[in-house]
């Protein structure tokens, strides 16, 4: 079966966050036909790793889950797979697969893990449930994970900052609107200012990230003839490796502090760490060398998680990134055999 026609079996297999355990399965399943692997299950979550002895341990891991979406739309035409996760990260995960039960003469041990959970609330993360119950699977000297990268590698990763900023302001009836102050009419002014945000480039190992600021959610509203003394919006907040939470919540609410007022607050609901890039890293040279161009991450991935660990970590999967989580998301054959053929180099 070809890497698209597996891509496309596993497109159709609904995996929305928290629904991965019919696709955990097949994939744990899969693996099972490769007697050198010791397959370990943890909830949705799979591990697979060889244990011959050798010198480098490399980690490849993909997450299993998608966005909400219908996946019976998914569409295979010709070299071309449209669908749900077919970019993120379907596609990586069929060739993970296939090379973890085909691919014989790696010049290292290694570890296939496939994770569940990593497209929501990063506490809910199927990874950090491994590393809770069994560290020493995720150990390793090197991460590669299968995100989109259109078969380049991308370098660290942007932090994700999420708050919620809540106006105030003071109830009058809507027929007398000069005796109260309307919060949904300060929040636009809010809104007004993370619209016009100039993102913020910072060049780290000669990878240029840029820094992206938007707003997700807003609320407000008491009733059709009240004057909001109550609005919010969510916030979401793409820092640059060079921050810290300190300082990423600090810098927004410096960029903030002109259209806040007493009694309004700003509150960081999650927070998700930047990653370097590493680059300078000796593990990470041999896989350069085969692949070639790097460029900086576009997002927040789970190299950060793996960076915390200790693990020099990078990017590298099937798939254009700006695809990802749309509905029109697609990769074509040619794509899934270019990143077949060059996984398999640096594992040889």
């Amino acid at each position: 079966m070809s890497r698209l026609a597996e891509t496309a079996e596993l497109v159709a297999i609904n995996s929305v966050s928290g629904m991965e355990s019919e696709l955990a399965t097949l994939v744990a399943g899969r693996l099972a036909l490769n007697p050198a692997l010791e397959i370990t299950r943890i909830g949705d979550n799979v591990v697979a790793r060889t244990t011959f002895g050798k010198q480098r341990r490399v980690i490849v891991a993909g997450h299993l889950d998608t966005v909400p979406g219908n996946p019976s739309d998914a569409l295979l035409e010709g070299n071309t797979l449209t669908g749900l996760g077919a970019v993120d990260m379907k596609g990586s995960i069929a060739v993970m697969l296939h090379l973890a039960t085909t691919h014989q003469s790696s010049s290292h041990d290694l570890t296939w893990v496939f994770y569940a959970r990593e497209e929501i609330a990063r506490d809910q993360s199927g990874l950090l449930e491994i590393h809770r119950e069994r560290p020493d699977l995720l150990q390793g000297d090197i991460a590669i994970l299968g995100e989109p990268t259109d078969g380049d590698l991308e370098a660290g990763c942007q932090g994700t900052l999420r708050l919620e900023v809540e106006i105030t302001g003071q109830r009058a009836h809507t027929a007398r609107p000069f005796t109260g102050v309307n919060a949904i009419h300060r929040l636009g002014r809010v809104i007004d200012a993370v619209a016009g945000f100039v993102p913020r480039h910072v060049t780290l190992d000669g990878v240029d990230f840029v820094e992206q600021m938007q707003v997700v959610f807003a609320s407000g509203g008491v009733a059709n003839n009240v004057v909001p003394d109550r609005a919010t919006c969510t916030i979401n907040y793409r820092v640059a490796p060079d921050r810290t939470l300190a300082d990423a919540e600090e810098a927004i609410r410096t960029f903030l502090g002109s259209v806040l007022s007493q009694g309004d607050s700003v509150r960081t609901l999650d927070w998700a760490p930047s990653c370097p890039p590493d680059l300078s890293q000796p593990a990470l040279a041999d896989l350069r060398r085969v692949v070639g161009t790097v460029r900086a991450k576009v997002g927040w991935t789970d190299v950060a998680t793996f960076r915390e660990w200790g693990l020099p970590a990078i990017n590298f999967g099937v798939g254009d990134p700006l695809l990802a989580h749309r509905s029109d998301e697609f990769v074509t054959a040619e794509q899934l055999d270019d990143y077949e053929a060059k996984l398999r180099a640096y594992l040889s």
